[in-house]
């Protein structure tokens, strides 16, 4: 039985033999009510005051009853309060120190700084991937919607040096700042630039005029969700079938179709193949949108006579099983 529950159920008993020592001396001695709990109280916390009235030879026995029962279970009451805050206090610092030691083995993960709508929709995107992910928060008030979540994080000010190292900054893929102000995610991407010099650092930013601020500050890629949002409504008016594809490749409506990208390893057996002999469509049923590369270059709607070279990036839309078997080939 957990702490909570026994301590629910030893209240209740608790105030059953309240209300019966209560009653009992109200039957018995025929007191009124408020004379009936006062004698209850004082015996079951054996206190020691004089009795309110003459007792009884039967109020007496009773007394004796209260006495041993009352006063045995309070005695158990305590000890189960007692021991609610001691395993409440127990059980957040031994959660925290299995999240602790969960990030500290944690290598080529990101780290999202800001719990609230848009970092909470973000972190849900980066599992499906999946990519191991830290997020750093410092509302307090956030911290039960974190754990319902599974999330790893770091309850404090994201733009705190010791909260970035704590996050494994150095071991860390990306940064992503979505913190309130644009004010804040200035501080911060400074902060992580000068932590870590080669971290891919994405930054939100509110107001255009910050996009170049943060950039300044060290950010790779800057990023407006009230832009992005108000292209994606225009796009649903001009191109609605072209919307309707990217959310079915993106926004995963159906789980079984998904765009994916998928690095060519040296090792693949389908370097310097062209894309006629590669198998690719025959074999897996998908589509090859794009190859990016190595000096990035992106080569869109490839010839049947593009060859995979290492260092390449397909890109290719398909269901997610097929996609799975190509990336093993690729990418062994």
């Amino acid at each position: 039985m957990n702490s909570t529950k026994h301590l629910a159920i030893s209240i209740a008993l608790s105030l059953i033999i309240i209300f019966s020592g209560t009653a009992g001396y109200m039957i018995i001695e025929g007191w009124r009510f408020l004379d009936a709990l006062y004698m209850t109280i004082i015996t079951i916390s054996t206190v020691g005051y004089r009795e309110v009235n003459q007792v009884g030879d039967l109020g007496r026995i009773f007394t004796i009853i209260v006495v041993f029962t009352g006063v045995g279970f309070s005695l158990y009451v305590a000890g189960a309060i007692v021991q609610f805050m001691v395993e409440g206090r127990m059980r957040i610092i031994l959660g925290r120190r299995r999240l602790d030691k969960k990030i500290d083995r944690l290598k080529n993960h990101y780290i999202v700084c800001g719990y609230g709508r848009i970092g909470r929709v973000l972190c849900r995107n980066l599992y499906r991937k999946p990519y191991d992910v830290v997020v750093i928060e410092k509302n307090a008030d956030l911290i039960p919607v974190m754990d319902a979540d599974g999330i790893l994080y770091i309850s404090g000010d994201a733009a705190d040096e010791a909260c970035l190292i704590k996050a494994g900054i150095q071991r860390a893929e990306g940064l992503v700042a979505v913190l309130a102000t644009d004010t804040d995610n200035v501080f911060l991407v400074l902060t992580a630039r000068q932590l870590s010099p080669e971290l891919k650092i994405i930054a939100r930013a509110g107001l255009e005029a910050s996009k170049n601020k943060l950039k300044a500050a060290g950010a790779d890629s800057v990023e407006s969700p009230y832009e992005m949002g108000a292209a994606s409504m225009a796009q649903r008016i001009i191109r609605p079938t072209v919307t309707n594809f990217l959310d079915l490749a993106f926004a995963h409506t159906r789980k079984d179709i998904l765009m994916e990208e998928i690095p060519v390893s040296d090792l693949s057996k389908l370097v310097n193949v062209q894309l006629k002999d590669s198998g690719i469509r025959q074999d897996f049923n998908l589509i090859i949108i794009a190859i990016k590369k190595l000096d990035g270059g992106m080569l869109f709607n490839p010839s049947f006579e593009a060859a995979i070279m290492p260092g390449d990036t397909v890109i290719a839309v398909g269901e997610v099983e097929n996609l799975q078997k190509l990336a093993k080939i690729l990418n062994p």
